[in-house]
């Protein structure tokens, strides 16, 4: 039987293969205004030149390739070969040092311990079927006071029915969800077709991320809904169902002993 591991890496080839919107390189856009994607929510508080930053699950030549052009000693990590070529391709076309690494965001051990001042990382970990992994290896590869800026999708979002029913969005998912969700068809615009995601909870999505040693400074839901939308479209549930959020940590400069679980 395939791992997971397997799975969302040959989807994830096929996804850049295709050449869908999560799999194009930095174009005009992104290089007329490379502050989105660096920093879209004005929380990196240092300039980037010099700085170690590792875009972690961040295959496609967009973040590396900005980062890079910005100065940064940057490092990308991506499950999917085919994803990686493009930021080898893209570093190439613009004249940067891009260190490509194929990893899976949950085993990091190929990256030295307390290196990073920076890890972005965009939403991704709804590929994997558990996050404290990914935040320890996070926590190990990040320098002491260092950033850990992620977006993950949230849980309602993946709990909620892709169309509007006559009552609404319904929750057709349990929030204590055991195993990948069911797959979505070809082209769906709010989930990536072909891939095993995974749906985690509040305890573990932001809990987690202070168990494995960072401090959450802030937190931003950017909004995409339109209300005048078409129903059942991206922007119409978005506006009844938000899709993701970006959460800010900071790497603890010192260790505290880990908390004592309560029993009930």
């Amino acid at each position: 039987m395939i791992s997971v591991h397997d799975h969302n890496r040959d989807a994830w080839d096929e996804l850049a293969r295709q050449q869908v919107p999560l799999a194009r390189p930095a174009g005009e856009k992104e290089f007329g205004k490379p502050q989105f994607i660096i920093n879209p929510f004005g929380w990196v508080d240092f300039d980037v030149r010099g700085r170690k930053v590792l875009s972690l699950a961040a295959g496609g030549g967009k973040h590396s390739v900005l980062f890079a052009l910005a100065g940064a000693e940057t490092t990308v990590v991506d499950i999917s070969p085919a994803m990686l070529d493009l930021d080898r391709k893209a570093a190439s076309e613009q004249g940067v040092k891009v260190t490509v690494v194929e990893a899976s965001m949950d085993n990091l051990a190929v990256l030295p311990e307390a290196h990073f001042d920076l890890v972005v990382q965009p939403v991704s970990t709804c590929y994997v079927p558990a996050v404290a992994p990914v935040y320890r290896e996070v926590a190990r590869v990040t320098a002491p006071g260092g950033l850990y800026i992620s977006q993950h999708k949230q849980p309602a979002n993946l709990q909620a029915s892709l169309r509007l029913s006559p009552v609404g969005y319904t929750m057709i998912e349990p929030y204590y969800q055991s195993g990948p969700l069911p797959p979505v068809p070809t082209g769906s615009a709010l989930r990536e077709s072909g891939t095993l995601e995974f749906m985690h909870r509040w305890d573990e999505l932001l809990g987690g991320l202070c168990r494995a040693g960072f401090v959450i400074e802030d937190t931003f839901e950017p909004r995409h809904g339109d209300a005048s939308a078409a129903p059942s479209s991206f922007g119409h549930r978005c506006w009844f169902i938000p899709p993701y959020f970006a959460v800010k940590a900071r790497r603890k400069t010192t260790a505290t002993p880990a908390p004592k679980l309560l029993v009930t």
